[in-house]
C-alpha cells in the first residue's frame, strides 16, 4: 500500500500517536467473503489474492519486517493497479525486535503468537520468539476460509485443529457443500497446509511459497468477480446484436450511441466491440481511472439499450492491454 505521510495526533486517549496516511482502495476480503454468500470465492480470486499477498511479504520480509496482523479486513483491493494490496501496519515489527507482545487477530493468530500472548497476559516471557512465519499463517488460514466460504475462527481455536489440522484441510476440500470442490484443487490444498505447520520453522516461506505449481493454473475470473472488483475498464453485455454487428453502418451507429452515453462518466480512453470470438458483441470501455468506471457501471447497470437490459461489469485493464478477451461467463 502506498504512504503519503506520517503525522502525531495529539489527542489520542493514550496520548500522543503516530499514525499513517495511506492510499484509499476498494473492496476487502471481508467484504467478498460476505458477498460469497458462504459459497466461496473463485479460484481466480483466490489465486490473485494469494499471489498478490505473497508478494507483497516477500517485499517485507525480505527487509526484514512482520505484517503481525494479517487478515481479510486488512487486505484490500486496488482498482488503479488491479492487484490486492496489505494495509494496517499498526501491529508490525522488525523482526528480532518486537515491540509489542499481544499481535494478530483471533482466529488468524498463529500458534507461537498464541503461547507468547498467553504468557504476556501472564506476566512471562516467552522463550519462542515470533517471526515472518506468524504472517503465513494467517494467509493460509484466510485462504482457506476464501476456498470454503466459511469463517473457521472457532475452528482453528477447536482441540480437534490442534490434535489434526491436516485432516480438518483434506475435509474442507472434499466437501461437497463448497462450490469450489468440483475444480481439482490439491495445489492449492497443499500450498494451504504448507503454511499451517504449526512448527513455524516448518512453515512454508512468503518465496517459497511463491513458487507452488497452483499458480501456474491458467484460471478465468467468474462474472461475479468482474462485477465486485473495479477496474478502469468496463465490460457492457447485452448490448448488441449479432445482426448489427454484421451491418457496418448499423455498427457505426451502435459505437457512436454508446461511446456518447459512456463519456457522460469521464473521458473514455478506448472502446472496442469485437465482431468475433472471443469476445464478441462484448463492449469494452476503458476510462482514463477506476473512479470514471465505477460510476458508469453504476449508471448503467439495468440501463435499457435497443430494448435490453444492460449488464455492466468491469474487466482486468491488464488483460485488456493484450488484447486477451474472455468468453462470456454469464
Amino acid at each position: 500500500v502506498t504512504l503519503y505521510g506520517v503525522f502525531t495526533n495529539h489527542y489520542s486517549a493514550n496520548g500522543p500517536s503516530r499514525c499513517l496516511l495511506l492510499e484509499l482502495l476498494d473492496i476487502s476480503v471481508s467484504e467478498l467473503l460476505l458477498h460469497s454468500s458462504n459459497q466461496g470465492c473463485s479460484m481466480w480470486m483466490i489465486q490473485h489474492c494469494a499471489r498478490d499477498v505473497l508478494e507483497a511479504l516477500a517485499f517485507l520480509h525480505h527487509k526484514g519486517y512482520v505484517h503481525a496482523d494479517l487478515k481479510p479486513r486488512n487486505i484490500l483491493w486496488s482498482a488503479e493497479e488491479e492487484c490486492f494490496k496489505l494495509i494496517d501496519f499498526g501491529l508490525s515489527f522488525k523482526e528480532g525486535n518486537q515491540d509489542v507482545k499481544y499481535i494478530q487477530t483471533d482466529g488468524y493468530r498463529a500458534p507461537e503468537a498464541e503461547l507468547q500472548n498467553c504468557l504476556a497476559q501472564a506476566g512471562l516471557q516467552s522463550e519462542t520468539e515470533c517471526t515472518s512465519a506468524v504472517d503465513l499463517w494467517s494467509l493460509g488460514i484466510v485462504l482457506l476460509e476464501m476456498f470454503s466460504g466459511m469463517k473457521l475462527k472457532h475452528t482453528v481455536q477447536s482441540q480437534e485443529w490442534k490434535t489434526n489440522s491436516s485432516a480438518i484441510i483434506d475435509r474442507i476440500f472434499a466437501s461437497e457443500g463448497v462450490v469450489n470442490s468440483a475444480i481439482p484443487a490439491y495445489h492449492l490444498r497443499d500450498l494451504i497446509k504448507s503454511m499451517l505447520h504449526c512448527d513455524q520453522g516448518k512453515r512454508a516461506s512468503a518465496e517459497k511459497a511463491l513458487c507452488s505449481p497452483f499458480f501456474s493454473i491458467p484460471f478465468a475470473p467468474h462474472i461475479e468477480d468482474l462485477v465486485m472488483l473495479p477496474t478502469p475498464v468496463l465490460r457492457l453485455l447485452n448490448v448488441i446484436s449479432d445482426t448489427s454487428l454484421q451491418c457496418e453502418e448499423e455498427y457505426e451507429d451502435i459505437l457512436e450511441d454508446i461511446r456518447e452515453e459512456c463519456q457522460k462518466y469521464g473521458p473514455v480512453v478506448s472502446l472496442l466491440i469485437p465482431k468475433e470470438n472471443p469476445g464478441k458483441g462484448q463492449v469494452f470501455v476503458e476510462y482514463a481511472n477506476a473512479g470514471d468506471s465505477k460510476a458508469a457501471q453504476k449508471m448503467l447497470t439495468g440501463k435499457i439499450f435497443d430494448g435490453k437490459f444492460v449488464v455492466a461489469t468491469f474487466y482486468p485493464l491488464s488483460a485488456y492491454k493484450r488484447g486477451y478477451l474472455y468468453q462470456n461467463l454469464l
